[in-house]
């Protein structure tokens, strides 16, 4: 008989938390989630120490809304005050909502970026980061979170970022630091989007470099520390209709996978279940409710389990847990539920009838093929539970 997995560290013992948010970083620019064009080594090494999820669903595309789910609406800062934690929030984003009492802010002045800095250091994220790093090497903090607004703000990583992932022969990349914001129709020259592409790829490098700073930092020092890397919004480039966004409190979007499937690593302080992958679907809220029991900041397994919120602190000890089997979603004036099998996307008409579009799951990763029309009765069943709520059973061929 195999030996019981021991019990995660309750709050006296355990290290401390890192928590790392950041706006508009999507789950399928990553090289941790296949993309093999893209290089993001520091959350390659995070992914093979902890846990992947796979199919983490935004359930709004208001990153105020997903914050407050991370935080388990202020219930991640209270059981860190209860527990004697002092804890630092580090952000660049002026719009960030709350403030938690008792929480001390580091706040870093995102200044003007027209163009792309000449050396990583001139950066926001750099800069950001920098910050981050000093409060956890000062010591004295026991919950250090990072929240990075400006990757919706400005792509000002050096030209030679992007250029990284451009042939010779390519277009002329951008030029300039500015997110871009326009519609894609027939008339667009893709070489344009995929400029866009490229230049934000690259400032998905500079990220990932700042993110294995500040890892590395807080191993250096803290090395009993847990860990938690997550995503609020993805960044549209081209696959529906739009590239790019307007700013960073623009709660406009549309439910696909280029918005809201969000990436999320959770590494344990002591290293338990290193390099596996959930594909179950889990929300934001689920996510943070996890985040406490992973810390030591509850008492095992007791984290909130209910229609919100479920942890899946199973995963470290058992991988036991209660799964959902669809996630709603809102954005705007579109609705989309997620299943094991499908995702449909339902987007009103000129007379208000939702009109929906299917896509097999997790085949069309990328949601292009509808076949709404070729499975009518899933389309007609997932449509209805969109109308009656979410605890509408739904049959095995719509959960899939």
């Amino acid at each position: 008989m195999q030996p019981a997995e021991p019990a995660l560290p309750d709050a006296s013992s355990a290290g401390g938390l890192l928590i790392v948010t950041v706006d508009r970083l999507p789950a399928w620019m990553l090289s941790s989630y296949g993309a093999t064009w893209v290089s993001t080594p520091a959350c390659d090494r995070l992914a093979a120490a902890g846990i992947t999820l796979d199919r983490l669903l935004a359930t709004s595309v208001d990153p105020r809304t997903t914050l407050a789910d991370l935080a388990a609406h202020g219930r991640l800062w209270s059981a860190a005050t209860a527990a004697g934690w002092p804890a630092t929030l580090v952000t660049d984003d002026p719009a960030l909502p709350e403030r938690p009492a008792g929480v001390e802010i580091v706040e870093v002045p995102a200044a003007p970026a027209s163009s792309p800095a000449d050396e990583p250091d001139g950066t926001r994220l750099a800069r950001l980061f920098a910050r981050a790093r000093e409060v956890v090497t000062a010591g004295g903090r026991r919950l250090v979170w990072c929240h990075a607004g400006s990757l919706g703000v400005a792509w000002d990583a050096p030209r030679s970022y992007r250029e990284a992932y451009a042939d010779p022969d390519d277009p002329p990349l951008p030029v300039g630091a500015d997110v871009p914001n326009f519609s894609v129709t027939r008339d667009t020259d893709p070489d344009i989007v995929m400029g866009y592409r490229q230049a934000f790829a690259g400032q998905l490098t500079l990220f990932d470099a700042c993110l294995g700073g500040l890892v590395d930092a807080v191993r250096a020092v803290q090395p009993t520390w847990a860990i938690a890397v997550i995503g609020l919004r993805g960044m549209p480039l081209g696959l529906h209709g739009q590239v790019g966004c307007k700013t960073p409190a623009d709660a406009l979007g549309k439910p696909y996978g280029e918005w809201v499937h969000l990436p999320a690593i959770l590494v344990a302080a002591d290293g338990r279940m290193a390099g596996q992958r959930s594909a179950d679907l889990v929300t934001p809220a689920d996510v943070g409710a996890t985040v406490i029991d992973l810390a030591g900041l509850a008492p095992f397994g007791s984290a909130t389990t209910s229609s919100d919120a479920r942890s899946l602190i199973g995963l470290f000890t058992d991988w036991q847990y209660d799964a959902r089997d669809r996630v709603i979603v809102a954005a705007g004036d579109s609705t989309a539920i997620v299943t094991r099998g499908w995702h449909l996307v339902a987007e009103p008409s000129a007379d208000g009838t939702p009109v929906p579009r299917l896509f097999a799951k997790p085949d069309d990763f990328f949601e292009l093929s509808d076949v709404a029309d070729r499975c009518p009765a899933v389309a007609e069943e997932l449509l209805a539970a969109l109308a009656a709520g979410a605890d509408m059973p739904l049959s095995a061929d719509a959960l899939g």
